[in-house]
C-alpha cells in the first residue's frame, strides 16, 4: 500500500506542474454551407446532445499511390476483385473534415475522417472504425501529419489489414477531464454520429481508442470508462490525467467480465521524466490489476519523429483483429 501511496503522491505532484492552459492556437478554415454528410444510412442509434453538421474542408484525396493490389483470398467463395475495385485500391482512401455542434461542448466538434479506398465503390460493405485523438497544442490536423491515411492505404492495398475507417477529432480546451466535455462528447455524440452517418460495424469488437500524448491520456478516460464501446486502447507516449488518478482503481476493477479491451502502451526511453512515469505506473498498475497488455519502450523522444515511425506498428496493431 505504501508504494501505491508514494507512486500516486509522486505522479499528482509532476503531472499538476504541467496543466495546460484553455489557449486554442489556431483556427480551421471557413465553414461551407449546407450538410454535405453522406447520406446512405446502415445504423440509426439516437444522437444525444447533436444538433447539426457541416463539412468545412474535404481532401480530393490523401492515397499513397501504390500499385500494389490486395492480396488473393484463400477462400476460393470469395470473387476475384473487379477491374473497379482494383482501380480504387490503387486510388486509395480519401480524408474529410467535418464538424457538427453538440450541447456538451462550448465548440463545434471538429473531426477528420479517412475513408478507405473503394468506400463510394462497394455500398454494401461496412467498416471497423480506429478512433485516433491528436497531441496538445495540436488539432485534429496531427495524425493525418504523421502519415496515418497513407500508412492505411498500403497497408489495405497490400492486403495486411482489411478496410477501415479512422476518425480524429479535435480537443480545443486542453484541461482535466473534470473541466473538459471533450471524453463525453466524444463517448455520447461523436460515437453514435459516426455509426449513423458512415457504413461502420457499430460494436466494441471493431471500434478501437488511441491517442498520442495528452490523446493517449483520452484513451486511458475513455476507453477504461467504457469497455462497452471500445473493444482496444492504445497510449502512445501518454499519460494519466491527474483527475483519473483514482478512478483508475475503479474502472479496471469494474470491467465487465470478458470486456478487457487489447491495451497497447509504448513510450520513448528519451521521453519526459514526468511522462515515463505515469507510463511505467500505467503499465504497473495494469500488472497489478492482472489485465493483459501489450508494453514498448522503444528508442526515441517526445516529438512527432518518434510517432511518425511508429505508425506502421499502431495500425498493424489495432487492425490485427479485423
Amino acid at each position: 500500500m505504501w508504494r501505491r501511496a508514494f507512486i500516486t503522491s509522486l505522479l499528482l505532484t509532476l503531472l499538476s506542474a504541467c496543466q495546460p492552459a484553455a489557449v486554442p492556437l489556431f483556427n480551421l478554415p471557413a465553414t461551407n454551407q449546407g450538410n454535405n454528410l453522406p447520406t446512405t444510412e446502415v445504423n440509426s442509434p439516437s444522437l444525444p446532445a447533436v444538433i447539426t453538421a457541416t463539412q468545412i474542408a474535404t481532401a480530393s484525396s490523401v492515397a499513397a499511390k501504390s500499385s500494389a493490389t490486395a492480396s488473393p483470398t484463400p477462400n476460393p467463395v470469395t470473387p476475384t476483385p473487379s477491374p473497379t475495385q482494383l482501380t480504387c485500391l490503387q486510388v486509395g482512401g480519401r480524408v474529410e473534415v467535418y464538424e457538427f455542434t453538440t450541447s456538451l461542448l462550448p465548440d463545434p466538434l471538429i473531426y477528420r475522417i479517412y475513408l478507405p479506398p473503394c468506400y463510394d465503390e462497394d455500398l454494401t460493405e461496412a467498416y471497423p472504425v480506429l478512433y485516433l485523438i491528436h497531441g496538445q497544442t495540436y488539432s485534429d490536423t496531427q495524425w493525418d501529419h504523421l502519415g496515418v491515411p497513407e500508412a492505411a492505404d498500403q497497408m489495405i492495398a497490400k492486403g495486411q489489414a482489411s478496410p477501415f475507417i479512422v476518425v480524429m477529432p479535435r480537443d480545443r480546451i486542453w484541461l482535466e477531464p473534470t473541466q473538459d466535455n471533450f471524453g463525453l462528447a466524444v463517448e455520447q455524440s461523436l460515437v453514435p454520429w459516426i455509426d449513423k452517418y458512415y457504413r461502420t460495424i457499430p460494436d466494441r469488437a471493431h471500434r478501437a481508442i488511441g491517442g498520442l500524448s495528452r490523446g493517449g491520456a483520452w484513451a486511458v478516460d475513455i476507453g477504461f470508462s467504457h469497455p462497452e464501446l471500445f473493444g482496444a486502447v492504445g497510449v502512445h507516449s501518454g499519460f494519466v490525467f491527474q483527475s483519473d488518478v483514482q478512478p483508475i482503481y475503479l474502472w479496471l476493477n469494474n470491467i465487465p467480465e470478458g470486456m478487457i479491451p487489447r491495451i497497447y502502451i509504448d513510450i520513448g526511453n528519451a521521453d519526459r521524466p514526468e511522462m515515463k512515469i505515469s507510463a511505467t505506473w500505467l503499465e504497473a498498475l495494469l500488472t497489478q490489476f492482472d489485465i493483459p497488455h501489450e508494453w514498448h519502450m522503444f528508442v526515441g523522444e517526445h516529438e512527432e519523429e518518434y510517432w511518425r515511425s511508429h505508425v506502421g506498428d499502431y495500425l498493424h496493431w489495432y487492425t490485427q483483429e479485423w
